[in-house]
């Protein structure tokens, strides 16, 4: 004889729910568990759970025996005084029973929801979690007019309090996923996010693009105006790139850096159209607290497939397409291309090799005579910077220039440098030579780092004659990517200290720049003098230059000068100063000196220049 199943009870329903909730069951799977079995004890009534997010908005969690249409109807809907049995339950804190749904007040704009489906009462109860907040509500729906009976009320006690452990474990368990895997800072998700998300999207062998970007000039708004506004920052640029396209993951991976995944990303075209979305989207003005900052994103991106297929590969090519980008097109996006996988090797060889050279001591200054045309007298040098390797050979700076573009030795090298040419001034002024000016080249990252100002006053000390014959060297693009930058080159200039614009003509600068930025010597890049003797153009250009130069008050030198033809046309043309090889190279200071006491020109006797009309900079500029 067959023997009978017990029929379930509340209890046996209390040890399923606790137990899934214990070996962590998603919410909605447990919850849809729950409505069922509800429904089983209480055969006339139709179950639903509903969440109330931080915002005061219904979420539907579960109702397995009501239409999909129906919950996703309700997703999103305020609470309030007048929202059905459920929001207004949730709003008042209370139950709420509704008998007669086609007539009661408080579903008049919700009726016509349920009147078709045959519901026409409802009773709702709040979920309280334990610090009293209402995180939810359990529901029975009638289909008819009719309150609940005291089995049904005994059934919806012991649900609701199950749905109020489940709701708070829920909670637990998202807060607990979101420290993990969501930025706290801008909402998105984080770098553990795009690990696994990259890692599947491999997995699942579908096209995609993958871009890293950076935040442009994010540390210097931290260190300018605080990191309240850098927090700021990232924020709206965050909420921007969210809402570029719903294929487009967006991703930060921490400080200024994010990632994108861009799902069925189809060719390369593609990828670059997604990338000037995002650039276009972040550089719009921000607003914050009165002031205007002006973002900017560089991009760099890869085309799964035609770039690697592993995740190794994929993530260091497009960081390398970033890096890339960073250096030749900031504000910009660049693709990557297999070469750079070269290029990035060749950096990091030479950065090994400056920051091997920097600990040993084996940076020293060469310098390169500035003569004038007329005499062919030495009138400045420029200081530039050299490696000795351990064999006692010399690196020039194009063999290890790339290094450069990592701001840290970029600084440090600086540092170094202007100690040694600091001393090598003592050392020349106190041999009595005649020496007007040193040229020595500062970059962008010295400039961002605000402290130049004080490393120059460490390296010369008490020296402030030794100080009055230094001259900074800054490229074009100082003046055109970084208005804060050329603020402090201003700055500097303002204080005595002689500007000059090296390598005029390669860069994107204009003459409005000049204009907004006036500096002291203009330098013509080399690029424009190889063929001053033979191209009209370039010659026009150059004659161009000397007279407005001429006119604005700065002075010329042309730089790569190597034949006599060049210097000779250089003098009719009006140029007083030149340098290259056609002249001198690159020396040490011990040569250097030797060059100063015969070939030196020196300044003019202070009452000499002011009988002249020439101020103090006007002499050291080559007069």
């Amino acid at each position: 004889m067959l023997s009978r199943q017990p029929k379930p009870s509340l209890i046996d329903l209390l040890s399923d729910v606790l137990e899934r909730i214990a070996y962590g069951e998603r919410a909605d799977t447990v919850a849809d568990l729950l409505c069922r079995r509800a429904e089983m004890f209480a055969p006339d009534a139709i179950c639903s759970v509903l969440l109330v997010d931080a915002e005061g908005k219904l979420k539907p969690l579960a109702a397995p025996s009501l239409p999909d249409a129906y919950s996703q109807a309700l997703d999103g809907v305020a609470i309030g005084p007048v929202v059905g049995s459920c929001g207004t339950a949730a709003f008042l804190g209370e139950p709420v029973e509704v008998t007669d749904i086609e007539h009661d007040p408080l579903w008049a704009h919700f009726k016509a929801l349920a009147l078709p489906l045959g519901l026409r009462a409802c009773w709702s109860t709040p979920i309280k979690a334990r610090d009293g907040r209402v995180v939810g509500t359990f529901a029975f729906y009638f289909r008819e007019p009719r309150g609940a009976s005291d089995h049904e009320r005994q059934i919806v006690a012991r649900c609701t309090h199950l749905c109020a452990v489940l709701i708070e474990n829920h909670e637990y368990r998202w807060r607990a996923h979101e420290q993990a895997f969501v930025d706290a800072m801008s909402g998105l998700p984080n770098r553990a996010s795009f690990d696994l998300r990259l890692a599947q999207m491999i997995a699942d062998r579908r096209r995609f693009a993958l871009l890293f970007a950076d935040l442009d000039h994010l540390k210097r708004v931290n260190d300018t105006l605080g990191h309240a506004a850098g927090d700021a920052l990232i924020r709206v640029a965050s909420t921007r790139l969210k809402s570029i396209d719903p294929q487009v993951e967006v991703f930060r991976l921490g400080g200024d850096e994010f990632a994108f995944i861009h799902a069925g990303c189809a060719s390369e075209a593609m990828m670059d159209t997604t990338a000037q979305a995002l650039i276009g989207a972040v550089c719009q003005p921000v607003e914050y607290h009165g002031m205007t900052l002006a973002p900017s994103l560089t991009v760099g991106g890869v085309f799964q497939g035609e770039a690697g297929f592993d995740k190794s590969t994929l993530y260091q090519n497009a960081d390398f397409a970033l890096y890339h980008a960073k250096e030749v097109n900031r504000g910009g996006f660049v693709a990557f291309r297999q070469g750079m996988r070269t290029t990035m090797t060749q950096r990091l060889r030479a950065m090994a090799e400056v920051d091997e050279a920097l600990a040993e001591g084996r940076i020293v200054p060469h310098y390169q005579p500035i003569v004038r045309l007329d005499t062919a007298e030495i009138v400045g040098l420029e200081a530039l910077a050299r490696i000795r390797d351990r064999g006692g050979g010399l690196l020039e700076a194009a063999e290890f220039q790339i290094a450069f573009g990592d701001p840290r030795l970029a600084h440090a090298l600086t540092t170094e440098m202007l100690q040694k040419v600091a001393a090598d001034i003592r050392y020349w002024l106190g041999l009595n030579l005649p020496l007007q000016h040193v040229g020595f080249n500062v970059t962008t990252a010295d400039l961002q780092k605000g402290d130049l100002e004080s490393r120059i006053s460490s390296a010369f000390g008490d020296a402030e004659e030794a100080l009055e014959h230094l001259v900074l060297e800054v490229n074009e693009a100082v003046f055109v990517n970084d208005d804060m930058v050329a603020a402090e080159i201003k700055s500097l200039r303002g204080k005595g200290i002689l500007v000059a614009l090296d390598d005029f003509g390669t860069g994107f600068a204009s003459l409005t720049h000049l204009l907004k930025f006036p500096v002291d010597i203009m330098k013509i890049d080399k690029s424009f003098i190889d063929r001053i003797v033979d191209d009209a153009s370039s010659a026009v250009i150059v004659q161009a230059l000397l007279d407005i130069a001429r006119k604005l008050g700065m002075r010329i030198v042309a730089e790569g000068v190597e034949t006599k033809e060049q210097a000779e046309t250089l003098l009719a043309m009006g140029c007083d100063l030149a340098q290259g090889y056609y002249f001198a190279r690159p020396a040490s200071a011990a040569i250097t000196a030797e060059l100063l006491g015969r070939f030196g020109r020196s300044l003019p006797a202070p009452e000499d220049a002011r009988a002249k009309g020439h101020g103090s900079a006007q002499v050291a500029r080559g007069r």
